[in-house]
């Protein structure tokens, strides 16, 4: 479009591989999706964020003032599933966080989940370990695992660590949706890099970055094409019309004019 961006000084940012140790992000690329598809915001000036589901059967919190701090969702029973809950912590990157927040935006798929496949289509690792089973990605950073408990019970485990210890975890209770875990699953194996601005990359040995120039006029159109996904996710007529939104715009990280060099 001629003229776009006219004047704008652009901005640098980086890319980076792989996404599960970008470090957590920008949080408003979750809570925009979610309001935009109809969830209230009831955060207190001043405090944690905290989302509730038109339904008000699910809520979000984010709090990053607390230990261990991070993403907690809780999920009343219902016609369908049980009572459910899930805790990231806050260094979890927020496109892997989307991908379960998201999918509580859209109908369920009439086919079976399956939270391996996504992981074992990327070269992940797939193995039992005694009681466990557990997939690996490809560099040994990121896992997720059906993790059985001294007392006999089951979560789901999830999280990557670089070298130096740095990184983050979480956790699904046994009840958490089966389809929701499987959106999970599939960003954290998603090999697209993810963009961070500079100053908030992690310092680590295993990451590989980029550097892209971006303007501020990219940066918006982007993030809105998100939030018109949302938009029309939520208001499709009816679960038989609906497509699933695509969430991410074409590589935003790859802009026009952008300059592009390897760190």
């Amino acid at each position: 479009m001629p003229g776009w961006g006219a004047g704008e000084q652009a901005e640098q940012h980086y890319l980076v591989q792989p996404r599960a140790l970008a470090g957590g992000g920008d949080i408003r690329h979750v809570s925009h999706f979610l309001h935009a598809s109809g969830w209230q915001d009831k955060s207190v000036a001043g405090g944690p964020l905290v989302m509730e589901s038109p339904d008000r059967t699910v809520r979000l919190a984010y709090n990053p003032h607390v230990l261990p701090g991070g993403w907690a969702i809780y999920a009343d029973a219902n016609g369908r599933d049980n009572a459910w809950w899930a805790h990231l912590g806050r260094q979890t990157p927020v496109e892997i966080v989307a991908g379960l927040t998201d999918a509580l935006t859209r109908p369920r798929d009439a086919h079976a989940p399956d939270i391996w496949a996504p992981l074992e289509q990327q070269g992940w690792n797939a193995r039992a370990e005694g009681r466990h089973y557990s997939a690996t990605s490809p560099d040994g950073s990121a896992w997720m695992q059906y993790h059985h408990k001294s007392d006999g019970e089951a979560m789901w485990w999830t999280g990557a660590k670089d070298a130096q210890g740095n990184g983050w975890s979480g956790q699904f209770s046994i009840s958490t949706p089966m389809h929701l875990v499987q959106a999970f699953t599939a960003e954290l194996a998603n090999p697209e890099p993810v963009m961070r601005p500079r100053g908030r990359v992690p310092f680590s040995a295993q990451i590989r970055t980029w550097s892209v120039s971006v303007l501020p006029s990219q940066l918006h159109a982007w993030q809105q094409t998100r939030i018109t996904a949302a938009r029309t996710g939520a208001w499709a007529p009816s679960s038989a019309q609906r497509v699933r939104p695509r969430t991410t715009p074409a590589r935003p990280y790859a802009p026009a004019g952008g300059a592009r060099t390897r760190r």
